[in-house]
């Protein structure tokens, strides 16, 4: 990492005339933390103290505007970064993002640093390998709603995976709560769905939902891997992103499916940080809010999002987007010709809407699904080119 530096990308909103010492204040508040007039090393006043590399207006704020918005790129010496994935995220924006005029919205991170995460163990490939889904899109639905008994939870996967959904995971609030505790919930659930697939010959997988703090967290992955269970659902910024990737690193045998709960208190760029970090902190797949659901977020930054996961980085292997949050049947197809085919797609309370007629909704999802990726294989030749699609591994990549 000797000489490599780390830029970091900020939104910062204030006056023309203040903007280069907020600049300056940033790249000193990222680094070094105190005047630099006090740093006495030659080698920390050369090295280690952060640099303003630009300061241009961003998109159509006008440089008068006392209110106008600017983009500063401040660079930062890669060595500062551990190499660890929490102390990256600390040193790109740990304490400026106590500063509520200031977002972090890009970073560019050299070879020496993209090599020191994890990153996807499976990935896309790996993804559809587990399901035995070829080259088509994926679907994964969740157990809900909070509150019900491990028999009711497990008698629900059943359905889901007789219908043919590829993965069934825990809701996210789903923990070890007292109504429903890991320990009994994660094998009763496991045993319906491989009954499941026992009977129709599906793949499904099971995600149960980790929570807790590190002695815990291991507790519940000596369960998952007694109850045979190949997936687990996680929130990197509620279990901790050090702790995450750790998971990562020493249980690669699991895939791991990454939920945005928190992102949006963090003011940093959701395509950096959903698509990027998370996929750099090891997410084989990542859950975000789709555009025309429950949450707010664009169709551009959704895209952005999705691209962000599947695009070359480094060696790494591409993570499989999954748009989520008040999705419907109706939409899949919309969907699908939004993402394309290097996606899975997470419908959940609209399945359960269906009431009485449960099985049948579940059913037509996977079908669907299936029906549109055959679609798109007949025509790749002539649409596929749309779609960014997830490249093979670089040679070295990580296994």
């Amino acid at each position: 990492m000797t000489g490599e530096r780390v830029r970091a990308v900020y939104r910062v909103r204030c006056a023309a005339d203040a903007v280069r010492a907020r600049a300056e204040a940033i790249a000193t508040e990222q680094s070094v933390e105190m005047p630099t007039a006090a740093v006495r090393d030659a080698w920390v006043r050369d090295r280690i103290v952060g640099r303003v590399e630009e300061v241009v207006p961003d998109g159509e704020s006008a440089p008068h505007d006392r209110a106008a918005a600017w983009r500063v790129t401040v660079s930062l010496a890669a060595e500062t970064t551990g190499p660890e994935p929490g102390q990256l995220l600390n040193m790109l924006f740990g304490n400026t993002s106590l500063q509520p005029d200031v977002e972090l919205v890009d970073a560019h991170l050299p070879a020496s640093v993209l090599a020191a995460m994890p990153g996807p163990r499976l990935g896309v490939a790996g993804l559809r390998a587990l399901v035995g889904a070829g080259d088509r899109a994926l679907t994964c639905t969740a157990l809900k709603p909070q509150g019900l008994p491990p028999q009711a939870l497990a008698e629900l996967a059943h359905t889901f995976a007789s219908a043919g959904i590829d993965v069934i995971k825990d809701d996210h609030g789903i923990a070890d709560q007292s109504y429903s505790p890991f320990e009994q919930r994660v094998p009763l659930v496991q045993q319906a769905i491989e009954r499941a697939n026992a009977r129709t010959g599906g793949r499904s997988v099971y995600a149960p939902s980790l929570s807790g703090g590190p002695m815990r967290l291991a507790e519940q992955l000596r369960s998952a891997h007694r109850a045979g269970v190949r997936c687990l659902l996680a929130c990197p910024l509620v279990i901790g992103v050090p702790m995450f990737s750790e998971l990562v690193r020493e249980h690669g045998d699991f895939a791991i499916l990454a939920h945005p709960a928190l992102a949006g208190a963090s003011r940093i760029a959701p395509p950096l940080l959903l698509g990027r970090l998370f996929r750099l902190f090891g997410a084989d797949a990542i859950i975000f809010p789709n555009f025309g659901g429950r949450f707010s977020y664009s169709r551009e930054t959704c895209r952005a999002i999705a691209d962000a996961a599947r695009l070359a980085l480094g060696t790494h292997r591409p993570a499989l987007p999954v748009p989520a949050g008040g999705m419907r049947v109706e939409r899949i197809d919309e969907m699908l010709d939004e993402y394309g085919p290097d996606t899975m797609l997470l419908i959940g309370g609209n399945l359960l809407e269906a009431g009485d007629s449960l099985p049948r909704r579940a059913r037509e999802f996977a079908e669907r699904v299936r029906e549109w990726s055959d679609r798109a294989r007949e025509a790749s030749g002539r649409v596929r080119g749309a779609w960014p699609r997830a490249p093979e591994p670089a040679p070295g990549a990580p296994r």
